[in-house]
């Protein structure tokens, strides 16, 4: 197995609202910290789980010998996880190398979990599982918290976005639109931890669509420069234009991470206008999107994502009614379905 385990910094894990509950006997509930970064075992001295850093807060539970048991707890992508063979767990680590281990749901980086560590489900946020596991930590890398501070049961609610600890994880912290001003220059980012799409200056406004945890999903409107481009209300120039209509389903699907970002023009089916439950978790709850069928009635679903600034433009659609479809590839193959996500940019009618 190979682990792809990281360097975990002090200032990491220090920010994040995640936490490890632990046992010692004779012992309530005493608080230690890492001393250094270290391995979690499945028991003492035996296979890695994954690995947490220097500066993690835990809860003292159990003890056996020179080893302290630990319950790891935190948010997996769900797209690096998959149903677990062993009945005593529900999921395991599927991704080649491990996968990060965080906060909240795209929270701070606080561990790596090894390529098949088998997990408890306790719950999930679109895109995201909130698991835990047992596992051991060598006792000479931890020291007991002198001052313990607040009750660290309550970081994983209260830390992450100032949500209510008691909030089901189900739970996506929507707001009404509002605009806001940018304290400092950053990225703009297509998903949280994604690709850079552009930059925003300091005291520049956004239009605030959303917000999950520290994420907020924003909306920027401005001007560039494109003397060389054709003008068309998509803006995709007109090479784009012929290398968006030559992908197709099938292309997507067949290779979903080669693909997100890019951008489509397609003819589509109209079939209905949906609205995603909890199941979908390539969606937000509630979020509203199109069923339809690439070219006609017998080609292959695809999901059309719809902006609610949008809505009204996509109501007025009749079943079985052709359009055009020009948008960009959320993910090329859903994780329930397998069929491809496609985020709204225009619709034309004929």
């Amino acid at each position: 197995m190979r682990l792809r385990f990281v360097a975990l910094g002090r200032s990491l894990l220090l920010t994040g609202g995640f936490f490890f509950s632990v046992a010692v006997p004779g012992v309530s509930q005493d608080m230690v910290t890492l001393r250094v970064e270290e391995n979690v075992r499945r028991e003492p001295n035996g296979v890695v789980l994954g690995r947490i850093g220097e500066g993690a807060r835990l809860r003292a539970l159990n003890t056996d010998g020179n080893w302290t048991q630990v319950e790891v707890e935190g948010w997996v992508w769900l797209r690096s996880l998959k149903s677990s063979a062993d009945s005593s767990f529900d999921l395991v680590v599927s991704q080649e190398g491990g996968e990060n281990l965080r906060s909240g749901p795209s929270g701070s980086l606080v561990g790596v979990l090894a390529e098949g560590t088998l997990l408890e489900e306790l719950g999930r946020n679109p895109g995201w599982a909130r698991v835990a596991r047992v596992g051991w930590i060598w006792s000479a890398s931890l020291v007991e918290v002198q001052d313990p501070g607040p009750d660290m049961t309550l970081s994983l609610g209260t830390m992450n976005g100032n949500r209510d600890s008691q909030a089901t994880v189900t739970d996506v912290a929507r707001v009404p639109v509002d605009f806001a001003r940018v304290r400092s220059s950053g990225a703009i980012l297509a998903a949280p931890d994604g690709d850079t799409m552009g930059l925003v200056t300091s005291s520049g406004e956004v239009q605030v669509l959303e917000r999950q945890g520290r994420w907020a999903r924003v909306r920027l409107e401005g001007w560039v420069w494109m003397p060389e481009t054709s003008s068309n209300q998509s803006g995709v120039d007109a090479g784009s234009r012929e290398m968006a209509m030559a992908l197709r389903p099938e292309d997507l699907s067949s290779n979903p991470s080669e693909y997100a970002g890019r951008v489509v023009v397609w003819t589509i089916q109209f079939i209905s206008l949906e609205r995603a439950e909890a199941v979908r978790t390539d969606f937000f709850e509630g979020e509203p999107f199109l069923l339809t069928r690439f070219g006609g009635s017998e080609g292959q679903f695809v999901y059309v994502v719809v902006p609610t600034d949008l809505l009204s433009e996509v109501e007025g659609l009749v079943p079985l009614e052709i359009v055009e479809l020009t948008g960009r590839v959320r993910t090329g193959a859903s994780r329930l379905t397998g069929t491809p996500i496609i985020e709204m940019i225009e619709i034309q009618r004929f």
